[in-house]
This record gives C-alpha cells, sequence and structure tokens, in this order.
C-alpha cells in the first residue's frame, strides 16, 4: 500500500537578487536588507551576533556592502570585530 503526503512539493524556482542596501535601524535593533528585486527583510541583530560570536557589548560602528558580488555585508563594531552576513 503507497502512502502519498499531501505535504510534499517540488521545489520552486529562485533567482539571485544582489543586495541593493543594508543599514542598521538602532530602534529596532535589526538590520534592514534591501534587494534589487524590491524585497526587503527586517533581520534582528541578536540573530547576527550569535551567528558571528560578536561580544554582547559591541556596538554598530558601520555597515559595508560586500562589493564583487553583493551577495551579503560587512558589520564593522567599535572593539575591532567584524560581523560577515551572506545572503
Amino acid at each position: 500500500m503507497r502512502v502519498l503526503n499531501p505535504l510534499k512539493r517540488p521545489f520552486g524556482k529562485a533567482r539571485f537578487s544582489r543586495v541593493k542596501n543594508a543599514s542598521y535601524r538602532q530602534w529596532e535593533d535589526a538590520f534592514e536588507v534591501e534587494f534589487d528585486d524590491g524585497l526587503s527583510f527586517l533581520e534582528p541583530h541578536k540573530t547576527i551576533r550569535k551567528a558571528n560570536g560578536i561580544s554582547p557589548n559591541a556596538v554598530v560602528a558601520s555597515v559595508e556592502l560586500e562589493d564583487e558580488l553583493r551577495h551579503g555585508f560587512f558589520v564593522h563594531y567599535d572593539n575591532g570585530q567584524v560581523a560577515e552576513v551572506s545572503w
């Protein structure tokens, strides 16, 4: 007897879209990431800190887009640490 799983679906098609802008929103403690195709995401700062092992008392000094492919951005902190965020 064969059981069909109605939850399984084939993968959809995805297209690469370059990062247009990335900025830190201090009042929300999150990064706003805009893409060339018009999509925009708000990524919590605590997620980026945890993924990159950033000190909890480090303060964001600057945000820099990755120049070559524009597939992510770098967050520079006042204590010299750098977080790499790939999308």
